[in-house]
């Protein structure tokens, strides 16, 4: 980890949350980095934690205000693209379609616009993360927006990492589990092996330490996820069709 000190990173969704964290731990081993967010005041309580913490406020949904920003920016050696937002389609016969474009255009189109600005900036032997979610292994419900959001960083994510590597570029995809952060403070239903966002920085900053490119957690709940995922699609319609029904 010492070998990180001086390295310069840029987090999304530093306000609260995964990326909160993510900015404190890198800040602690020395790294300068900067905090990219819309609320102004939570940047500036994290500055106040640590004074190698720069934030950059601004909406990655506005491209103009993303090409703006990284216009005032040198070289990066790592960028984790880690903001999001999750809504759900509560009622699949009524089909939310500006829900749909929202959570579509923060999760997914906002990442374009973070990619177009921010790849001209990693030189050889940098790193690029991408922060999805463990929803990608198999469809669940009311997850129509979200999951298709997420399902797409994904496959960016795996794509970007044959492109890129050839230039030096090492792109990690992370797929957490259920971490508590004001998002999932909004959920309504059981989250089973939920963790904090502080433990979930921590499995990023390690698996990034050492280039792995997937980073998934946590894993007793992430595998049986993958082991559910395994199944055929209609056995897996069946089980959830019939969790929906109780």
């Amino acid at each position: 980890m010492s070998s990180i000190a001086n390295k310069q990173v840029l987090i999304t969704g530093a306000s609260s949350g995964i990326g909160k964290a993510l900015c404190l731990q890198y800040a602690e081993l020395g790294c300068h980095v900067f905090a990219c967010g819309r609320n102004e005041q939570r940047l500036a309580s994290l500055v106040d934690q640590n004074s190698l913490i720069e934030p950059l406020i601004f909406d990655i949904t506005n491209k103009a205000e993303v090409d703006t920003v990284f216009a005032s920016l040198d070289k990066l050696d790592l960028v984790i693209l880690n903001a999001g937002d999750c809504e759900y389609i509560d009622d699949a016969l009524q089909f939310d379609s500006p829900l749909f474009e929202r959570i579509i255009k923060t999760n997914l189109i906002s990442v374009g616009y973070m990619l177009e600005a921010a790849i001209p900036l990693l030189e050889k032997n940098s790193q690029l993360a991408l922060v999805s979610s463990s929803v990608t292994y198999l469809p669940l419900q009311r997850a129509e927006a979200y999951g298709a959001s997420k399902a797409g960083m994904s496959y960016l994510a795996k794509s970007l990492s044959l492109d890129l590597k050839p230039h030096g570029i090492h792109v990690s995809l992370v797929e957490p589990g259920f971490v508590k952060t004001p998002l999932t403070d909004k959920n309504n239903f059981k989250m089973p092996f939920l963790i904090s966002a502080e433990q979930a920085a921590v499995r990023i900053v390690q698996g990034l330490a050492q280039k792995h490119a997937v980073i998934h957690f946590p894993k007793r709940f992430t595998l049986i996820l993958k082991m559910l995922g395994c199944l055929p699609f209609g056995l897996w319609q069946k089980l959830a069709v019939r969790t929906i029904k109780k």
